[in-house]
């Protein structure tokens, strides 16, 4: 079987047994197999004969700093978009980066490639088809070193456009804004939009049928009524009802678009 060494080795396998072995002095070995002895001495000292990993020891990236690394980490695992449509959708909240920054990042975090997509779970009911215009939206958590951020992300259940805004809060003032934004961001009419339940979204269900929702109107439901928009809900326990966001978007093809905060 083959060895498998280090690019400027100048000893084999066999050579550095041999010395470890050996009971010859330094200048000797190095005489023998026409080394530096400081190479002899590098492999009496270790109890294996492998080369050790070479780089750092804690990769990181000199180009994107950890917040930067967090968003790309948490915009892939929850969309599970191809490398090209990450770079497409994210280069324009980090405008230095490159497609080979990317793709080391995704290295380093052990998610350069995308799983499967075929599970053990059973087949949920297709989506019914809808003109263009329905979106899903959704909320995820981005945790960094200095604390935790909220990805704001829509998809379109039939063009598969999506859009996504990275903020510091997630409440009913940034989901109404980021409703805007997408609004704004999107070429064609917005008929619909899908959202779970939260308080981002709608009031908590103990205000649902009292004075609060007769008299007052949610925020995010206020920019949807003032753009013509249909705002609908998931099932409550039936995530799966909530399209492609809320199932890692596996199927998400074609074109996307990412806002800085």
């Amino acid at each position: 079987m083959g060895q498998v060494l280090h690019g400027s080795a100048t000893t084999t396998e066999a050579i550095r047994r041999a010395i470890q072995n050996s009971e010859e002095s330094l200048r000797a070995l190095s005489r023998r197999y026409g080394i530096n002895q400081k190479t002899v001495a590098k492999w009496k000292k270790r109890t294996s004969v492998a080369d050790l990993p070479t780089g750092p020891k804690d990769p990181k990236s000199t180009v994107l700093s950890i917040e930067e690394e967090a968003v790309i980490v948490a915009f892939r695992k929850y969309t599970l978009l191809p490398l090209d449509d990450c770079l497409y959708a994210l280069q324009p909240t980090i405008p230095h980066l490159t497609r080979s920054s990317l793709h080391r990042c995704l290295q380093r975090h052990g998610i350069s490639r995308l799983p499967e997509v075929e599970g053990d779970k059973p087949a949920k009911k297709k989506f019914k088809r809808y003109p263009i215009g329905f979106f899903h939206i959704d909320l995820a958590e981005v945790h960094t070193a200095e604390g935790k951020l909220y990805l704001f992300v829509a998809i379109d259940r039939t063009s598969k456009f999506a859009f996504a805004r990275l903020v510091e809060k997630a409440n009913r003032v940034t989901a109404s804004d980021f409703l805007v934004a997408l609004i704004e961001a999107v070429p064609y009419k917005i008929h619909t939009v899908l959202t779970d339940n939260g308080i981002q979204f709608r009031f908590p269900p103990r205000y649902a049928d009292g004075p609060t929702a007769r008299f007052i109107v949610h925020m995010f439901d206020k920019r949807c009524r003032e753009n013509g928009i249909e705002h609908r809900f998931t099932k409550i326990n039936h995530q799966w009802t909530s399209g492609q966001v809320e199932r890692m978007n596996r199927t998400i093809m074609g074109h996307h678009q990412a806002l800085p905060l």
